[in-house]
Parts: C-alpha cells; sequence; structure tokens
C-alpha cells in the first residue's frame, strides 16, 4: 500500500482566546462576540459557502450552543473556534467528492461532519445525508440539528453494523471523523465502498501509524490529503477496502 499525500491551503493564524471551565470565555460577552465572528470569518475564507448555507450553518451553531451545557457534544476546549476547528474542517470534504449527492456519517456525535454537509448540500437537488449515531440523546439532537436548518439529513438511532449491511440507499460518499482507529473504520466502510461508495476520512497527525496497522488486515487504495485547517489533520480517501485472507 502507498498513500499520496496532498498539501492543502494552511490555515489563517487565529489567537488562542482565555477560556473558563467547560471552555467557557472568560472574558465579556462583546470580546465573545466578537471572538466568534472572527472565527466565522476565518472559516468561511477557508471553506466559502452561499449565503443560503451561512444562514443554515448559524441555526446549527446556535442549538449546539444551546444544547452543549446539557449534552457534551464537542470538547469544551474547542467551543471559541468551532467554526475553523469544526464546520470548516468538515466543509472541505465537498470538494473533495464536490459530485457525491448520497451520503452517509458514521457516528455523527455532534454534527460534524453530517450536519454540516447537509447544510450544505440542501440546495443540491437529489442530496441527502444519513447520520448514524447509537446515543439516543445525540440522536436527537441531530433530528432537531435537521428540523431547524431544514437540511436534506436522515437520523438513524442505530449501531453502525446493524446500517451499512441493510441501507438500501445508494451512497456515494461515506465520512466519520473523531470516531475510531483506522482498522475499525475500514470494517464500517468495507460494506458500501464495495458497491461503489467513496470513504472520507478525517485524522490526526498518527495517521501513518494508522495505515501501517489497517494494512495489516485490509488491501486498501488510498489517497492523503492535509487539512485546510492546520494542527497537523490529514484526510484519508479510500475507494478500495478488501479483508486480507
Amino acid at each position: 500500500m502507498s498513500a499520496t499525500k496532498r498539501p492543502s491551503r494552511s490555515a489563517p493564524r487565529i489567537e488562542k482566546a482565555d477560556t473558563g471551565q467547560n471552555g467557557r470565555l472568560t472574558s465579556g460577552a462583546g470580546e465573545a462576540s466578537l471572538e466568534t465572528a472572527a472565527d466565522k470569518s476565518a472559516a468561511l475564507a477557508l471553506t466559502p459557502v452561499s449565503h443560503e448555507t451561512e444562514q443554515r450553518l448559524d441555526r446549527f451553531i446556535d442549538l449546539l450552543g444551546q444544547w452543549q451545557s446539557k449534552t457534551n457534544l464537542v470538547a469544551p476546549s474547542t467551543l471559541p473556534h468551532l467554526w475553523t476547528r469544526h464546520v470548516s474542517d468538515s466543509l472541505q470534504l465537498l470538494e473533495l467528492q464536490p459530485a457525491a449527492r448520497r451520503w452517509m456519517d458514521l457516528g455523527s456525535g455532534g454534527g460534524f461532519p453530517g450536519v454540516v454537509l447537509a447544510c450544505a448540500l440542501a440546495e443540491r437537488r437529489g442530496a441527502v445525508v444519513h447520520l448514524v449515531e447509537r446515543n439516543v440523546k445525540k440522536a436527537a439532537f441531530l433530528r432537531e440539528a435537521i428540523r431547524v436548518t431544514s437540511s436534506p439529513g436522515v437520523v438513524h438511532l442505530s449501531e453502525i453494523g446493524n446500517i451499512v449491511d441493510t441501507i438500501e440507499d445508494r451512497i456515494d460518499c461515506v465520512t466519520a471523523r473523531a470516531l475510531a482507529p483506522l482498522n475499525l473504520l475500514l470494517g464500517f466502510a468495507e460494506p458500501l465502498v464495495r458497491k461503489g461508495a467513496k470513504a472520507l476520512f478525517l485524522k490526526g497527525q498518527d495517521v501513518d501509524a494508522e495505515l501501517t496497522e489497517a494494512t495489516k488486515y485490509w488491501t486498501i487504495r488510498t489517497l492523503l490529503h492535509s487539512s485546510r485547517t492546520g494542527g497537523g489533520g490529514w484526510i484519508v480517501e479510500l475507494d478500495r477496502i478488501e479483508r486480507r485472507s
């Protein structure tokens, strides 16, 4: 297995804010608002969207803020930089599969990348994002996010293994972010890739080690894209997954 790495544009520098417990900003509301606006501006400079999509994303982020206090949807330390850390990180997947209309996001959790993709695809005819989540509270949040954003998403409260083998809709692209080691993700995605789907997995700095471990059990064809949002992240693109005998 050989993986080709493609560089991407680097993220603009954003100064880290002072945060208190649970990631809440310790500065005044005005400063927090300015920081959020700057973070959003930086994110949309990296991954531009239409005005309509931006409005849907605003509603999603507002909802996430409301739910975060009662359901841990994202790491509290990332709250000051939701747009660059999570939204833009999710949006960049669309450029790698621009023709894909039917997506499946495994372990959707707080909605990244699944809900973000659905928001961006709302203006595309026939588009749908299947969001798979086994946690009842998180699945409830995902349903509410799809409702308030009027986005083309379907939430499946289910174990991943129960969905990938049985879903009738043909999937163009399967995604996962911060879910599991690559070796396990390949097992989840294999039934979909076997039927023609591409896989896009967001990974961190240890991607090479994960690829080395995965190839002990799988024959794969990969292409690596460096993340636009920095931090040494990578996107693993796959169009072939076969279990070694």
